[in-house]
Parts: C-alpha cells; structure tokens; sequence
C-alpha cells in the first residue's frame, strides 16, 4: 500500500535513528519494530522451513513513509526476532525506481519468490524477485513489470497489493493472483490474474467489487479501494465445515480506513460473500493486515499499528510504526472470525500477581500490586444486565491519565459492547484520542475474557475473540503505570491475572541496515 506524504523537515539523514528509537519511551518492547526509521505494513509472511519470516515496509533513512524498502527479520518461535538484510532496494531505474511496495512470498517449485508492487511516479505494477534458499539476498527479475498495465478499459482509483496462491492439481495446477483496485464510480475491488509461471499473466475478472455508495462514513464503509487483499480458507471440513475468507482494508483519496473481510465462498472466478465484518475494532490501528498458513496447520495474521501521533513527533523519536503481535485466527461459533495471540507469547510472562475474585458492583479500587507499561493482563468478567465492568490501565497517581478498557451488558441482557476510551490516555493535545468500539459476545450468563496486552504506546485488547488494537502517549509515561478496576451495576471478578512482560529484544540500538 501507498500513502501521498512529504518527507518531513530535517528527517533527511538516517544519522541517530537507532539511538533516538531507543530511548523513546513510547516504544514498544515486546512487539516487533523496525530498528529505526519508518515501518509500515506486513509482507512475504511465511513459515519456511521451521523459520518464520516477517518482511516490512521500511524506509531506514527517516521515520518519514518515502522510498520504501523490504525490511526482514526472522524467528522461531514468534516472539524474538532477528533482524536479517534488507531484502529489496528502490533500483536505481526500473519499475521500482520509487518504491517496493507490498507484497507476498510464495514457494515456486523450491524457489522462494516474491510478487510485489514496484512504483514507478504514479505508476505501481507488480514484481518479482527471487530468492536464496535462507531467503536473505533477493534477484529482480529482468522482465519486471510482470503485468504492465491495469485492465484496460476499467477506470480504477489505485492498483497495488497482491495475493498470490497455487489452486488445481497435478498438470492442472495454476498461478492465481489478486491486486487490490477499485472500480472508479462503483468500488473497491480485487482483480483475478491467472499464470503459468508468475511471470505471464491473464486478466480474468473482479473477483468481487463493493458498493462505495453503502454506509459511506460509517465503520464498515468498504472505500473505493481495497488494498492488501488476502483470501484464505479456514474449516477441516471443505465441502460442508468451512469458510472462505477475503480480507482487504478499506481506502479513499489517500486515506487509510479499516479494514474488514467477507465471509462466503471462493470458486471459480467469483467470491459469493455471506457478511461483511470489521477485523479489528481499532480501525487503522490494525491496518495492511497479512497472514500465513504456518506448519502446523494455523492460520497466522500481522497488521500494523500506524501511529497515533504527528509527523513531526514520529520525526523526532526517530521511529514509526509497530507490528501487531501475531494472532491465530480460526472459525467462531457466530460464523465470523475469533483471534487470540499466538500462545507463544507467554514466554515473555515474568513476575505475575493474582487478584482475588469478588463482587465489583459500583466501586473503582486501585491494584498496587499490578503496575507497569509491559503488561499481559488476563480476566474473566462476569455482567448483570445493564452492568459497565472498567479495566483502568496506564494510569498517573493523580489520575490526570488514564486509559479505560470498558464492557458493558445490554440491559435486555443480550450481547454488550467493547469500548475503548483514550479521552484522557495523554495531555498531549496533538495525538489521537478517539474513542474505539465494537459489539462484544457473551455467553448467556454475561460472561467475558477479557486479555489485555500493554506495551508502551502499543495497546492490543481481545474480548471473547473480538479484537480492539490502539496507540496511547502518555505525557508522563514513567508515573502513568497505574492499573484499576471498577463497575457500574452488578459485576462479578471471576478472575483476574496479570503478567510483567520481558523485552523480545536484546539491548542497545540495532543496525538500521544488517
């Protein structure tokens, strides 16, 4: 995906990035962050050979979204990273002059190979390279682009961002793609493309097209461009158990949405959607968002966390941009999508403390056993009809700050809401503080998990398998580790445990460019 934005004053020199993203206070530990610079989205999310694989937009000259690079870092077991040579450069010519945008990585008879989009001026067309069998030195192809215009004849808004899979068997065995594009005057789409060889390409159709003139400004808005389009397929059973899923995030005139998916069925050339759903109730918080079957069999998905403060701001820190953490996606019980964090995670978990379970009816009691800005908090709530439950985190003594994780239970008792207030997460009056929210499930005795996972300006939330992922700032961030509980009306505290978390990385700055 792109962004039309100018490098900042003064960011020109990649000169102490490293050394400034270091001493951020706002800076994530136990998620993944480019060494310095900026970071946008996943790309080539792969499990290869027991290694798993995490490529990035990267610029790592300024923490400023111009000329973008393919950053690389490598792990096995999702939770420490090692940064690996920066996988594709801008050519100094060619149909990546401007850019490498994003991209996947697919297994061509052995050969790891990458499709992506390279920029050209306003022109982005898709590329290949491919690569080493450790995947860390990479070869364009002199043949780049590999399909040299949009379909004629279409009046598209944008044409980036691929999807690219193996379909059919034995000799019938085919190449299918999708980019990301919209259809000017009706909506975000994605093109189908059919190849041999991934190097030639036949234009087959939209595989599916939006309606831009529906819910415009409302949540679930699909734009008038779908980028980072990903279909997958998740169920044991393919004929009568599962679903196909295409994920896409929703753009307009240069601004980044949210991103949903359909749920309905891929085959032929078409994808019959059932529902349209919102992935994350974050918005762009959980934007580009990619994923990878791993081998064992799960379903693996990154996004990125775009900043919630100014250019400027990112400019002076050094760095921009976080990776989410991974998550597992499967199927949920309502037809739509449940996610969790990999359960890999909780090896970082150090120092835990547990709080005693009990009634929470109108009250807000501190817990100064449970403080910090690297937490893993983990509870099971239980709501009367019409019941508020509020988790308080990054909180100041003086309660100038704070950030609120709210549920709440429908007062005819059926379903609730997740809500996230950053009303008063930061004194900072230039960073976003809009609230987030979403419907939130709960059994029929009004119980939730609630999972919480602070780190930093980083804030990712998972209730009942519903994710909310978002950025705070404190203005005081070594006081604002204060962590409350609290209710309104009749709410019980079925359990209520919570982690001190380890960095995922080893101290001192790392190389901009391994």
């Amino acid at each position: 995906m792109t962004h039309d934005l100018t490098l900042p004053s003064g960011s020109h020199t990649a000169e102490g990035l490293a050394e400034r993203a270091l001493r951020d206070p706002h800076r994530p530990r136990f998620h993944f962050t480019s060494p310095g610079g900026w970071l946008n989205d996943p790309n080539g999310l792969s499990h290869w050979n027991g290694v798993y694989h995490l490529f990035y937009q990267y610029n790592p000259l300024a923490a400023a979204h111009h000329r973008i690079h393919w950053g690389h870092a490598t792990s096995t077991d999702l939770v420490h990273w090692a940064d690996e040579p920066v996988a594709l450069v801008p050519g100094t010519t060619g149909p990546d002059r401007d850019g490498c945008w994003s991209g996947v990585l697919v297994d061509d008879g052995g050969v790891p190979t990458l499709v992506y989009s390279g920029r050209h001026g306003e022109h982005e067309l898709p590329c290949v390279a491919r690569g080493s069998a450790d995947l860390r030195y990479w070869t364009k192809d002199p043949a780049n682009p590999v399909i040299t215009a949009p379909p004629e004849g279409v009046d598209i808004t944008a044409f980036r961002d691929h999807c690219v899979w193996r379909e059919g068997s034995g000799e019938t065995t085919v190449w299918r793609q999708l980019v990301g594009s919209g259809i000017r005057g009706a909506g975000g789409t994605a093109f189908l493309y059919e190849s041999d060889d991934l190097r030639s390409w036949r234009y087959v159709g939209p595989l599916l097209t939006g309606d831009a003139s529906q819910n415009q400004g409302e949540l679930d808005w699909t734009g008038t461009m779908w980028e980072c389009v990903d279909l997958f397929r998740l169920g044991e059973d393919e004929e009568a158990g599962s679903t196909d899923v295409l994920v896409f995030s929703a753009w307009d005139e240069g601004t980044t949405h949210h991103p949903l998916y359909w749920t309905g069925r891929y085959q032929g050339d078409a994808f019959t959607p059932t529902a349209l759903h919102r992935l994350d109730y974050g918005g762009r918080y959980f934007y580009a968002p990619q994923s990878t079957r791993d081998e064992h069999g799960r379903r693996i998905m990154f996004g990125w966390l775009q900043e919630g403060r100014t250019d400027e701001a990112n400019a002076l820190a050094g760095w921009c941009g976080v990776m989410s953490l991974p998550r597992v996606v499967t199927l949920a019980a309502d037809g739509g999508l449940h996610q969790a964090p990999v359960p890999e995670l909780t090896e970082l978990r150090r120092e835990g403390v547990e709080v005693a379970p009990g009634r929470l009816a109108d009250s807000y009691t501190r817990l100064p056993a449970v403080r910090g800005d690297q937490l893993d908090i983990e509870t099971t709530l239980r709501l009367a009809p019409g019941a508020t439950a509020r988790l308080v985190l990054r909180e100041t003594p003086d309660g100038a700050e704070r950030t609120v994780v709210e549920v709440s239970r429908a007062h005819d008792g059926t379903g609730g809401t997740l809500r996230l207030h950053r009303e008063t997460s930061s004194l900072d009056p230039t960073v976003d503080t809009e609230p987030r929210y979403g419907e939130l499930p709960l059994d029929p005795e009004g119980r939730v998990d609630l999972r919480v996972l602070v780190d930093h300006s980083a804030l990712e939330i998972f209730a009942g398998g519903r994710p909310l992922t978002a950025r705070i700032y404190p203005t005081r961030p070594d006081e604002a580790v204060g962590v409350g509980i609290g209710a309104d009306g009749d709410v019980a505290l079925e359990r209520f445990d919570a982690w001190q978390m380890a960095s995922a990385f080893t101290d001192g700055p790392r190389p901009l460019w391994p």
